[in-house]
């Protein structure tokens, strides 16, 4: 028997009676508050200005959340989105009946491309100073940013690993999974029946499990995901403050991009396809995806040696 083999099925928030906190939003709300003081910190230490910080912040964080949900409309799910227009940047299904969704949909890869592209403004218009300036420093809080991402996809139940057996040391059965839907469905109406019908407890709980054995178990990917940016966050946070590193312009973002999207890579291995359709393929589109951007940071890397600020 596998002790550390687990039924992973948590609440989705705090609920506050007459308001639900999220934890996948909570998640995202620690991940920009550090962010922000890391980020805080480096400028205090290189003496900028911290009213930039503010307008830095600020970019950042809508560049991050456009950016994910344009990458998942047009990268994962266009199917959908191309005949649902509307649900694109509303957090609304208007069909066949009105619905609030929220934001169930974003991309890393997106919110790469919109990071990127807003931060190109600020350095121009703002901080007046290179691109690569900013990047490089940036690029440690994301990482440590994605580590709380994949924290709150693991309490959703989401972006979940491939199906292994109960005896593999991390199997983790996600009950909310909406691949095994139809099971935690039928928990659901059990459930209800136990209830309506005055259920022996002895009854329910044999009809409850007999349901429960029907979701497989799978590798809890998202965790192998947030425990690889948590390494590349920690390198880059010992190369700034410990060597020389910031002082070769692109070095911390060649690390960056070549290391997170490795990262990506990697573990896109024991992960779900999110593209079903493209499921036959020897590569995912999370990992097409990520094999530019990891070029790219290799030739950040190289180039970095001759750019000495």
């Amino acid at each position: 028997m596998n002790l550390l083999a687990i039924n992973w099925n948590p609440s989705l928030g705090l609920d506050l009676g007459f308001f639900i906190i999220r934890y996948y939003s909570l998640m995202f709300v620690i991940a920009f508050v550090l962010g922000y003081q890391i980020m805080k910190h480096i400028f205090n230490h290189e003496k900028v200005a911290l009213e930039k910080l503010d307008k830095l912040l600020m970019y950042v964080v809508f560049a991050t959340i456009l950016g994910a949900r344009l990458g998942h409309v047009f990268f994962y799910d266009w199917a959908y989105f191309s005949q649902h227009p509307e649900e694109i940047l509303l957090p609304f299904r208007f069909r066949p009946t009105f619905e609030f969704t929220g934001f169930a949909g974003l991309a890393s890869h997106g919110a790469a491309i919109g990071i990127i592209t807003s931060l190109w403004y600020f350095s121009k218009k703002i901080m007046e100073k290179p691109l690569l300036y900013i990047l490089d420093r940036v690029g440690i809080t994301v990482a440590l940013a994605g580590l709380f991402i994949r924290l709150g996809n693991f309490i959703n139940s989401e972006i979940v690993g491939k199906v292994v057996d109960k005896s593999f040391v991390f199997a983790t059965r996600f009950v909310r999974n909406s691949d095994d839907l139809p099971a935690y469905q039928a928990m659901q109406i059990t459930k209800a029946e136990s209830v309506d019908k005055a259920y022996d407890m002895i009854v329910y709980k044999s009809q409850f499990l007999n349901v429960l054995e029907a979701i497989p178990y799978r590798h809890p990917s998202q965790l192998y995901e947030g425990l690889g940016y948590l390494g590349v966050f920690a390198l880059l946070f010992y190369m700034y403050w410990k060597t020389d590193a910031a002082q070769k312009q692109g070095l911390l973002f060649g690390t960056f991009f070549a290391l997170l999207w490795s990262v990506r890579f990697a573990v896109e291995f024991c992960k779900e396809a999110q593209v079903k359709e493209r499921a036959e393929w020897a590569l995912n589109t999370g990992q097409w995806l990520s094999i530019p951007l990891v070029l790219i940071g290799i030739y950040f890397i190289v180039k970095a040696k001759k750019k000495i600020v």
